[in-house]
């Protein structure tokens, strides 16, 4: 097919969203007035991308004819979930009590359940957002929606693809995904203010968070170290050489399970990227056991994290933003959705009288990731920022398969 776009050429496409990136990344640790002014009100995720995608909107770049969305995916995706999951540690987070875990999983479990019942609820007003398929359904989007708040972008990219998820419905609940989170964020952001009055209101116990300060700040003082040529080909080595591995047990499991059991294709057993992604992320948990997760130490989650944002922006590539001004009653699905969540953790903290800095930290784990849990985390006490990421990145873990879970129950209600 032939484009009638400005850019043709990936490698110069490339360029361009390199360079919207790292534009995105210097503006917004500037210490410039206006540039923290702007920040505190547009967050960069967004522009990531937004930008990107008004070079589609505006016909400078063709999103449709590009390959760069298809080699971000297929290689810097799979590489990108091997080194976010490494640095799980099992046993420290186990090492913060069952309160920890169970709001955490609480958190993920009011996600699976909260979309379908948000689909329902909303399709009493409009009922044409159930009983209709395709790649723009909206329960299609919505799995993206689950992998971004139960894991992060790499979990959502990958629900883009299991449930082949239509552009246009994917734009809108990437504005939906970081307007409604982030309105979340700024409530926990609130309650921990009110930390030591809601603790003490509940009765919670928080000696196990005042002894994890001291154990965290050691951690990371012992272990951390500005990475060396060696500590990144390494890193390179593993993300890469895991994506092939993956790769060619796809390219067998994906034509065998439609040749001998066609009827898995309803739960994505015949898709070769579900198989990567299921691959990559379990040999990922395995190797997290193992002395590779050092690895952490010298940045291998911030190799992950610009692989990350290449795709997100190739993602961005392919959005319509004239479509979301179209579509206000999804961001009522994402408000009830988002309600559901934090309705189902605030009545469990309550029972079970779980610390604030649990449920906030459990909560922002699952819907902001790695990114935004730590800001959270810290807002309670700076020494606490890593246990943000440690939850966050258990959520990269359980996101491809809760979401997957989502999906299916999103499936049966919209259809």
């Amino acid at each position: 097919m032939t484009s009638t776009a400005l850019v043709t050429n990936d490698a110069t496409a490339l360029g361009i969203l390199a360079t919207i990136l790292g534009f995105v990344f210097y503006t917004s640790s500037s210490s410039h007035p206006f540039w923290q002014k702007f920040y505190r009100f547009i967050p960069a995720l967004l522009l990531c991308y937004f930008l990107p995608s008004l070079l589609n909107t505006f016909g400078v770049i063709d999103g449709n004819t590009s390959q760069l969305y298809f080699v971000a995916s297929r290689y810097l995706l799979p590489a990108c979930l091997v080194l976010l999951i490494l640095s799980v540690d099992l046993k420290a987070i186990l090492s913060l009590g069952p309160k920890a875990l169970i709001m955490f999983l609480t958190g993920t479990v009011g996600i699976v359940i909260g979309g379908p019942i948000a689909l329902l609820l909303v399709s009493i007003i409009e009922p044409s957002l159930i009983g209709v398929d395709g790649p723009d359904a909206v329960w299609r989007g919505m799995t993206t929606l689950a992998g971004s708040w139960i894991g992060g972008g790499a979990n959502q990219a990958a629900m883009k693809e299991i449930y082949a998820v239509g552009g246009n419905i994917f734009s809108v609940m990437v504005t939906v995904d970081v307007i409604v989170a982030n309105i979340w964020m700024a409530v926990l952001l609130f309650m921990a203010s009110k930390a030591k009055e809601i603790d003490a209101r509940t009765g919670a116990d928080t000696s196990a968070i005042e002894a994890l300060k001291d154990k965290v700040e050691k951690y990371h003082a012992e272990n951390a170290r500005i990475p060396n040529l060696r500590d990144l080909m390494l890193i390179v080595a593993v993300g890469f050489g895991i994506t092939g591995i993956a790769h060619m047990a796809a390219d067998f499991l994906g034509p065998f399970f439609e040749a001998n059991y066609p009827w898995t294709e309803d739960y994505s057993l015949t898709s070769k990227f579900f198989w990567l992604v299921v691959i990559v992320t379990t040999i990922g948990l395995a190797m997290s056991f193992s002395p590779v997760r050092h690895l952490e130490a010298a940045g291998a989650s911030k190799v992950a994290s610009a692989f990350l944002y290449i795709l997100v922006a190739t993602i961005g590539l392919h959005m319509d933003v004239s479509k979301v001004l179209d579509t206000p009653l999804y961001f009522l699905v994402g408000i009830i959705w988002m309600l559901v969540h934090a309705g189902f953790m605030l009545l469990v903290a309550k029972l079970i009288k779980a610390p604030l800095f649990y449920m906030a930290v459990g909560s922002q784990a699952n819907v902001g990731g790695a990114a935004s849990a730590p800001v959270v985390a810290a807002a309670f006490h700076p020494a606490l920022a890593p246990v943000g990421v440690l939850l966050a990145v258990f959520g990269y873990a359980l996101g491809t398969y809760m979401a997957w879970l989502c999906g299916q129950l999103l499936q049966v209600v919209a259809t």
